[in-house]
C-alpha cells in the first residue's frame, strides 16, 4: 500500500496492483485473464454489474482461436446461435439478396461464429477473468488518473456506486472502457472520425421471420435510404434490430424515438416483412456520435483496446473480434514491458502496429459499404484471382494470421476503383452524397 495525499489532507491508502484494468467487457475481461493466469496481480473495475445489457451482438469466425485460448469455447457454444454466414438485402438491384458463407473463405477452417446476448456472453469472460485470478470490483467507475513521474506507475481514483471514493496505483493501467473512452476523453485525444459518422437506433424483438435450416443465424444486412439495418437472430428467440443512420437522419425526429424507429422500419419493405407478427420487447435506444479515433493506443505505462481506442461501424460485426483480438496482444505487450522495460518502446510500437491494422482493414470496406460500386460487387460476387474468398476471410475476422489474402485484396481494390472509374458520373454523384451524410 502507498500513501496519497488528498486535497483535503486527508491520507488514505492506495490499493496496489500490477495492473488496473478499466473496463469489464470483452477486451477488459480478455486482458484481465491472460495477464492473471500468467502471475500479474491484476485488477478489473466495471462500471455495471455483470449480467448487463450491451449491443453488438454477432461475433466472428475469428473469435473462436481466442474462445478456445481462454478456455471458454464450450461455454460460449452452450448460449451461441451458431452464424454460418451472412446475408445482404439490396432494394438496388434485381437479384434482391446475396448469400455467403464463412466456409467459402480461403481459409477453411473457420466455417462459423456465433449470435450472442452480450449480457450472457460478457458475464462469461469475466468470471474467466475471476477464476483466473483477477480481482473484479462491480459498479465502480473511475473519474480520474495521475501518472506519476519515472517509473512510479498510475493512480486511478475510483467512485462505487454506494458512494465508496477508492485511489488505486498500478504499475501499468489499460483502458479498456469502450465507448466511454476513459483515458482518450480526459487526455484529450478523441476525435470524431473525419472519414466516417453514424447514429443507431436498435431494439429487441420476439417473433420475427427468420431464416429456415442452417441459414436461421445468419446476420441479415439491408440497405435504405437512409444507412441500413441489422437483424441478429439469438438463441432464445430474440432478434435484436438495429438502424445504422446518417446523423442527418437522426436530427429529423420529430416523434418519440419508438414511433420514429417504426417509421425507418418501414422504410424498408423486406425488413418490414420478417416483423409482421414481432413483438418489441425492449425500449428503443438511440446513439450518437458513432464513429471516432484517438490519437495513439498506448503511452509509456497505459494501453487503450477495442472500443477505448477507436470505433468504426459495426456492419461487420467486427468490434467483439477486434477488442479481444487487441486484448491478447495488449496482454502480450504488458507482460514484456513489465519484465524486460527497456525494451518497452519497440513492444508498444509492435502493438500499436498490430491495433492499428485491424482497424484500417476493416475500414476501408465501411467507409464504401454504402456507395454503388461496392454494392453491386458485394451483391454479384466473382471469384476472379480468389477475392471472394479473400474478402470473405476480412468478413471473418482473418487478418491477423498468415492466410495469403492480401494480393487478392489488392486485385479486389483495384476492380473497385477501376469500376468506379467507368461509371464515374455514379460514382462522384454518390462520393458528394457521402460527404453529406457523414456531416454532424
Amino acid at each position: 500500500m502507498i500513501k496519497e495525499q488528498q486535497p483535503s489532507g486527508e491520507n488514505t491508502a492506495a490499493q496496489a496492483c500490477d495492473v488496473l484494468v478499466i473496463g469489464g467487457g470483452p477486451a477488459g475481461s480478455t486482458v484481465g485473464a491472460r495477464l492473471a493466469e500468467r502471475g500479474y496481480q491484476v485488477t478489473i473495475l466495471e462500471k455495471a454489474n455483470h449480467p448487463r445489457f450491451h449491443i453488438g451482438e454477432s461475433l466472428l469466425p475469428a473469435n473462436l482461436p481466442l474462445l478456445r485460448q481462454l478456455g471458454v469455447a464450450e461455454e460460449v457454444d452452450r448460449i451461441g446461435m451458431k452464424k454460418w454466414g451472412a446475408e445482404f438485402n439490396s432494394p438496388y438491384h434485381a437479384e434482391k439478396t446475396q448469400t455467403f458463407l464463412f466456409a467459402d473463405a480461403w481459409d477453411k477452417s473457420m466455417p462459423m461464429a456465433y449470435q450472442v446476448r452480450r449480457a450472457d456472453f460478457d458475464h462469461i469472460l469475466f468470471r474467466n477473468a475471476i477464476r483466473k485470478g483477477a480481482k473484479t470490483v462491480e459498479g465502480c467507475r473511475a473519474h480520474a488518473v495521475d501518472f506519476l513521474p519515472g517509473n512510479g506507475g498510475v493512480l486511478v481514483h475510483s467512485q462505487g456506486n454506494d458512494g465508496r471514493k477508492e485511489t488505486w496505483h498500478a504499475r501499468f493501467l489499460v483502458d479498456a472502457s469502450g465507448r466511454d473512452t476513459f483515458l482518450g476523453t480526459r487526455l484529450k485525444t478523441k476525435r470524431s472520425n473525419p472519414k466516417h459518422n453514424s447514429s443507431a437506433l436498435y431494439a429487441h424483438f420476439r417473433g420475427a421471420h427468420r431464416l429456415t435450416s442452417n441459414e436461421e443465424g445468419h446476420i441479415s444486412l439491408f440497405w435504405f435510404e437512409h444507412g441500413w439495418f441489422w437483424f441478429i437472430p439469438l438463441a432464445d428467440g430474440t432478434t435484436s434490430i438495429g438502424a445504422v443512420v446518417w446523423p442527418y437522419y437522426l436530427k429529423t425526429r420529430k416523434k418519440s424515438i419508438e414511433d420514429f424507429f417504426d417509421d425507418t422500419i418501414a422504410m424498408s419493405p423486406a425488413l418490414a416483412a420478417r416483423l409482421t407478427d414481432a413483438q418489441r420487447i425492449t425500449d428503443v435506444e438511440a446513439t450518437g456520435n458513432y464513429s471516432y479515433v484517438c490519437d495513439q493506443t498506448h503511452g509509456s505505462n497505459y494501453l487503450m483496446l477495442g472500443d477505448a481506442f477507436a470505433f468504426y461501424d459495426p456492419v461487420f460485426s467486427s468490434g467483439v473480434m477486434l477488442a479481444m483480438q487487441s486484448a491478447f496482444f495488449g496482454a502480450e505487450a504488458i507482460d514484456a514491458c513489465l519484465r524486460e522495460p527497456e525494451n518497452a518502446a519497440a513492444i508498444l510500437k509492435w502493438f500499436d502496429k498490430k491495433v492499428r491494422h485491424g482497424g484500417s482493414v476493416f475500414s476501408w470496406y465501411i467507409y464504401r459499404i454504402s456507395q454503388p460500386t461496392m454494392r453491386d460487387m458485394f451483391m454479384r460476387p466473382r471469384n476472379m484471382v480468389r477475392t471472394k474468398e479473400a474478402v470473405l476471410s476480412v468478413l471473418a475476422g482473418d487478418i491477423f494470421g498468415k492466410t495469403p489474402i492480401w494480393p487478392a485484396l489488392q486485385f479486389f481494390k483495384f476492380l473497385y476503383y477501376l469500376t468506379s472509374a467507368r461509371h464515374l458520373g455514379r460514382s462522384w454523384a454518390a462520393h458528394r452524397k457521402r460527404k453529406n451524410d457523414i456531416k454532424v
